[in-house]
């Protein structure tokens, strides 16, 4: 009698493979139940092309690209369009120009309809970061060829570049890319010049991530307010050469902008806010901390000029207190996530403002605050859902 194999007979071959698995030592080699008759055929060849997709779908790049070498069914079925819509690579010891040039021809020469599908590259952790540009995703992926069937990847949305990008921007020759989503978190190298180069050929961004590029300066965003109008999304975090002049030019967003974040900005004040509270009235979410030239006249201004606003964090500004958080209860009663977190001028008066006005509240941290057990109990009663992160040991 031919002995049953399990899911987990099936599967943990597979996995090998690819690589995805390494079991504990502890188990011992895997083996299979020996029959009394017929050999089993390979056990690759036991599940159907629906059930091999499904496992190759959990794979990473680097893992799926190591399937399609186990055999020519294996390798039709790695190519399968819908396994591509991502790249993802990441490792110290991956070089990302390399991988990243080697896949993309493959997907544009060899399996044209593969790269009409790719939405997403996101390179992470790896050395050789590619350029920003049409090279990034090779010559057969510019938008000027989509129109040409299995020449383009039209639908080529969002790039994800960090961990200490060096980035070496290359001529683009007035070529634009279709790129709505693009993350270069932590890419040092970055300058105003390039991302000037960036947003003259990406019009269409809508979320552009330039945290701790440390280098960037006012004039970088005034070219982006310029070439890149549809910006909803915006984090200039750790981005310390950036000022008040920098903010004026982010306000010519308007009524675009929804998320903006200026985290550990020093040289931001009220001059700044003020330009964006008055400019981007449908501004939803704003985080201010560590901008310690922020004072309750700019937080008056933006409670009146953003009542929409949802989310604030103005943690570690010492010249926020109670009148600045009256203004903001008054303006802004839909809010949901306050930080006061390391805000010296804050105390229980403010805090009962909010609590009293801003019934729809999730999220209060007052973590270093000089905040009296009864007002945090005071904002337990007023606003349920609350979840309050506090250091107050006299308060449960």
């Amino acid at each position: 009698m031919a002995t049953k194999l399990t899911l987990h007979h099936l599967l943990l071959p597979i996995l090998r493979v690819g690589g995805a698995l390494n079991p504990p030592r502890h188990l011992g080699p895997h083996r299979f139940p020996k029959s009394s008759k017929t050999p089993h055929p390979p056990v690759k060849n036991l599940l159907p092309d629906h059930s091999i997709l499904q496992i190759f779908s959990h794979l990473p790049t680097n893992q799926l690209c190591r399937c399609a070498r186990v055999c020519r069914r294996w390798y039709n079925l790695a190519w399968d369009p819908r396994l591509w819509s991502t790249i993802r690579l990441s490792g110290e010891l991956l070089h990302a120009d390399r991988a990243i040039r080697v896949l993309t021809h493959r997907l544009c020469q060899d399996t044209p309809n593969v790269c009409l599908t790719l939405e997403i590259v996101v390179v992470n952790g790896c050395k050789g970061a590619p350029p920003v540009g049409p090279e990034i995703l090779g010559p057969q992926m510019r938008p000027g060829k989509a129109a040409t069937p299995g020449a383009g990847c039209s639908k080529v949305t969002c790039i994800s570049l960090t961990q200490e990008a060096s980035l070496q921007l290359s001529p683009l020759h007035g070529q634009q890319i279709s790129i709505h989503f693009l993350d270069m978190t932590d890419c040092f190298s970055l300058e105003d010049e390039g991302l000037r180069t960036i947003a003259s050929h990406c019009p269409r961004l809508t979320h552009l991530y330039l945290r701790r590029c440390s280098r960037l300066t006012d004039e970088a965003l005034r070219h982006l307010a310029l070439h890149c109008p549809s910006i909803r999304e915006l984090s200039l975090s750790d981005c310390r050469l950036v000022g008040d002049f920098g903010l004026r030019e982010v306000a010519r967003l308007e009524g675009c902008l929804r998320y903006l974040s200026v985290a550990h900005c020093t040289r931001i004040t009220d001059v700044g806010v003020r330009y964006v509270a008055r400019y981007c009235p449908r501004l939803r979410y704003l985080n201010a901390r560590g901008c310690e030239g922020l004072t309750d006249h700019g937080l008056g201004h933006l409670a009146r000029s953003c009542p929409k606003l949802k989310s604030l964090d103005v943690g570690k500004c010492p010249l926020v207190s109670d009148s600045g958080l009256e203004q903001l209860a008054m303006y802004c009663q839909g809010l949901r996530r306050v930080s006061l977190r390391a805000c010296e001028s804050v105390t229980g008066r403010g805090l009962k403002a909010l609590a009293a006005n801003c019934c729809e509240l999730q999220l209060l941290n007052v973590q270093d605050c000089e905040v009296s057990p009864e007002a945090l109990r005071f904002v337990r009663r007023h606003c349920r859902r609350c979840i309050i992160e506090h250091t107050n040991p006299a308060f449960y």
